[in-house]
């Protein structure tokens, strides 16, 4: 079966400050409600998955029964190894791959009924290509859970958004504020089943990141 565009890995990623600040960030995220967002992501999660940007492996613990097998891709190399160290404490088998990114998974072609991008597509230099890997790897009817902070609905919040776009990224390793995430996945041909947002509020106050989206979608099965 195919491998992907080109060889698994080829490249790695690197946000070497990113990675020690981020343990601590995910920490207050959790805090405020991020524990019950990654519950309610995987709560129907079922199958062999690919996990997309694992980074610490905080999704790991709630992985629900009906998982077989977690395939977890990260390719930071700090953030890979804290998510190696989550692994053996998950309650369903978890294989941190050593190599693999986004755009080029490490799995071959229709193997998984299932992929998770979980605060991941904000930061992934091409998603339309992450998102076709995604579609390539997935079974016919097989499923994308997607947990993501996305561009706001409000003009003026949006406005805001654009204006520290400039400098987000350099500070959040390449994470972007403006992405119309639901339209992309439907760009790449998947059907979105449920989509729930909200605004991710710390301690009442909305952040420029605040505008998210948890939701469900289905690679169409075979004609």
């Amino acid at each position: 079966m195919a491998m992907g565009r080109r060889a698994a890995g080829r490249a790695g990623v690197s946000h070497p400050v990113f990675a020690r600040i981020y343990p601590r960030i995910n920490a207050s995220a959790e805090a405020h409600g991020g524990l019950e967002h990654r519950r309610e992501l995987l709560a129907d999660a079922t199958g062999r998955i690919v996990e997309v940007g694992a980074g610490t492996g905080a999704n790991f613990r709630h992985y629900p029964p009906g998982v077989e097998r977690v395939i977890a891709v990260e390719p930071e190399p700090r953030l890979r190894e804290l998510a190696r160290q989550a692994a053996p404490d998950a309650p369903v088998p978890v294989e941190v791959s050593r190599s693999g990114r986004a755009e080029e998974l490490p799995v071959p072609d229709g193997s998984v009924d299932g992929v998770v991008a979980s605060l991941v597509l904000c930061t992934i230099g091409d998603v339309p290509a992450a998102l076709a890997e995604a579609a390539r790897v997935l079974r016919p009817g097989g499923r994308l859970y997607f947990y993501e902070h996305i561009r706001s609905a409000d003009p003026r919040f949006a406005r805001v958004q654009r204006v520290l776009d400039v400098v987000w990224p350099l500070l959040g390793g390449g994470c972007h504020l403006t992405r119309d995430t639901e339209r992309a996945i439907t760009d790449a041909g998947f059907v979105i089943e449920r989509a729930r947002h909200f605004q991710f509020l710390v301690n009442g106050r909305a952040t420029p990141s605040s505008p998210c989206v948890i939701g469900v979608a289905r690679k169409p099965a075979a004609a």
